[in-house]
């Protein structure tokens, strides 16, 4: 076929490019008055504009993977009992999986179950018929990392491996374990010598390493947002250069040493953004300490906040989002965490479509096949750029706080991270940051979902599994929370009750007054576990329809009522209907704002208000009162 060139088109002369103008000026029709910035315009956690629309960019620096192609899918071993870890490893990698994340008991991450193995002999059982030489190996940071490490090292010694011919990453991450456990057993510089040792005697048996983790995810569970995690990433990573140097390795030696392990949430251009501007950050960091740029090797797994014990099948489309994302955002490696992994510890089958989740994307979806696929995209290159800003910030205001071990035995970061998880949880609260299947479109019919038959053991403190005592470094362990928490209590408190509270919707009107109001209120009540009977409309007009409303309010058996309509009919029809429930002895509330009719509502007996923006889980916990009189 021959080439022809675009100007030889001429019908592409009557579609020519629309101005920015002319798309503004089409959208100020739209919304006929409405205010442009609060309904097109958002904001990240970190105060970050985000537009509607942005133009084509260039990226200003581009920095990209060590390795192109395809990105690692690893899986978890984490059951406790090795000839059970063994089953699921070996369906891991038989099902697509190329990498191992070791997740010893103790470790954060194994959320309290974690493969317990205290001998190489033991260890070898849990990876009988793994090739180790034909995968990658990881360790989860732990209390005892040093010690999981050369337990690693001595089953490749027991199985005759070269050690230059694995791929391991070790793990070691004492301020992780710090800010997650609340206490190391040695000074800084103690742990800084021991950390040099540890490294060196790994070398010396052949090991390429990288030995440490930088690992974002305690902070990023504490409620970190992204420019903060970032932040960590960086003083974290300082830290580790510098105590290492002081131990007389050289920098450049050191800088190889380190990995990082980042949290792909579900929100897909910032969680893009912010992978993107770690390697960036990482670059300025090394370019700083004089050293020639290389690129970071950095892990990602799926956002432990963002899952959910409620309707947990939708955690599959919030792990699809995030691989997508750590994926886009030029991950060299990816766990995706099973989708009842806030449930328990996940069988075979959860294990699986954890896996397919990644398989998907890369074979079928093919996105390993570009390089950086957010390049020139003016969203994304305006936001990587503005974390890349933001993270800064963030690092210098650890720096500033004396680096990061202090910043956590200080009390520093901790108080931010507290700042910033309680504007998140408000935000949920008010779902402003709304959770499909939990805050919003609630299932309260819900089927179970199988877990694996195995009781989580309480996570110890650093000093308690190393039984370590002397000079020690402590710090407030950073918590670990689920955005879904709050109203997940607020369930299963309506489980726990002999019958499932009910809240009497009572609906005034025509089907089409009173539909979106008793939908919204529907959905608010039943995310705290309530239920909430309706009827088709009733005080139209007569009385009749009011000994309707009342008589169906009694045969609810509720103790709550929230009326429901439009506007008109709360002016007109609304005083009746709620002195009839008052009357019948329901407690009212009204869904909406009456504006000009509260003060007549009120005096009717209509006690609270519950709309848009209100928080509901503050709501929901007045309704239980309400419910339990």
């Amino acid at each position: 076929m021959n080439s022809t060139a675009q100007s030889d088109l001429p019908y592409l002369d009557a579609f020519p490019a629309p101005s920015g103008a002319a798309w503004r000026a089409a959208v100020d029709k739209v919304l006929k008055g409405a205010d442009f910035e609060k309904r097109l315009v958002g904001r990240s956690a970190d105060g970050i504009r985000i537009e509607p629309l942005y133009p084509a960019a260039s990226p200003r620096d581009r920095a990209l993977r060590a390795e192109s192609g395809r990105w690692h899918v690893a899986a978890r071993l984490d059951h406790p009992v090795p000839a059970e870890a063994r089953t699921l490893a070996l369906a891991d990698l038989e099902g697509g999986a190329d990498t191992l994340t070791l997740s010893f008991a103790g470790a954060r991450a194994a959320r309290g179950y974690g493969l317990v193995a205290e001998d190489a002999d033991t260890l070898d059982a849990a990876l009988d018929g793994v090739i180790l030489d034909l995968i990658r190996l990881r360790l989860d940071p732990a209390p005892q990392g040093r010690v999981n490490a050369l337990l690693l090292a001595a089953l490749v010694e027991k199985r005759s491996l070269n050690p230059a011919d694995l791929a391991i990453e070790f793990g070691l991450d004492p301020i992780g374990v710090l800010a997650s456990h609340g206490s190391l057993a040695a000074s800084w510089p103690e742990i800084g010598l021991r950390l040099t040792e540890t490294i060196g005697a790994l070398k010396e048996r052949g090991y390429k390493g990288p030995f440490v983790s930088v690992d974002t995810r305690p902070y990023h569970e504490a409620g970190a947002s992204e420019a903060l995690e970032l932040g960590t990433a960086l003083a974290t990573a300082v830290a580790y250069l510098r105590a290492l140097e002081a131990q007389g390795m050289p920098l450049a030696e050191a800088r190889n040493a380190i990995a990082f392990t980042l949290v792909a949430d579900i929100d897909e251009f910032i969680t893009v953004a912010k992978f993107r501007a770690a390697r960036l950050l990482w670059n300025r960091v090394q370019q700083a300490c004089g050293l020639e740029p290389k690129p970071a090797a950095i892990h990602a797994e799926t956002a432990w906040r963002a899952l959910t014990k409620r309707d947990p099948w939708v955690n599959l489309l919030r792990g699809t989002v995030a691989a997508f994302s750590a994926g886009v955002g030029g991950a060299d490696s990816l766990t995706v965490q099973p989708f009842t992994a806030a449930l328990g510890l996940a069988d075979g089958f959860a294990r699986r479509v954890a896996r397919n989740t990644q398989l998907i994307l890369l074979e079928e979806a093919n996105l390993w096949r570009v390089a950086d696929p957010a390049a020139g995209a003016g969203g994304f290159e305006a936001l990587t750029q503005a974390l890349c800003e933001k993270g800064w910030q963030a690092f210098q205001q650890i720096e500033q706080a004396g680096g990061m071990p202090a910043a956590l035995t200080g009390g520093d970061l901790p108080k931010w991270l507290a700042e910033q998880r309680a504007a998140r949880l408000k935000a949920v609260a008010t779902r402003r940051e709304p959770i499909t299947g939990t805050s919003e479109f609630p299932n309260i019919r819900e089927s179970d979902v199988s877990v694996l038959d195995v009781v989580p053991m309480a996570l110890a403190s650093s000093l308690e599994q190393a039984g370590a005592a002397g000079e020690t470094l402590r710090a407030e362990p950073l918590p670990s929370f689920r955005l879904a928490e709050p109203f997940e209590q607020l369930r299963d408190k309506a489980d726990g009750l002999p019958q499932r509270p009910v809240v009497f919707l009572a609906t005034l009107g025509s089907i089409a007054d009173f539909t979106a109001r008793a939908g919204f209120a529907r959905n608010l009540f039943e995310a705290g576990g309530f239920s909430a009977p309706s009827g088709d409309g009733f005080a139209r007009d007569s009385a009749t329809d009011l000994d309707a409303l009342v008589g169906a309010f009694r045969a609810s058996d509720a103790k709550l009522a929230c009326l429901c309509g439009a506007d008109a009919a709360y002016a007109n029809e609304g005083a009746a209907a709620a002195e009839a429930l008052a009357a019948a002895g329901a407690t009212i509330w009204l869904a909406g704002r009456p504006a000009e009719n509260e003060a007549a509502l009120n005096k009717a007996g209509v006690s609270s208000f519950i709309f848009m923006g209100c928080d509901v889980v503050e709501t929901l916990e007045r309704a239980f009162d309400v419910a339990a009189v």
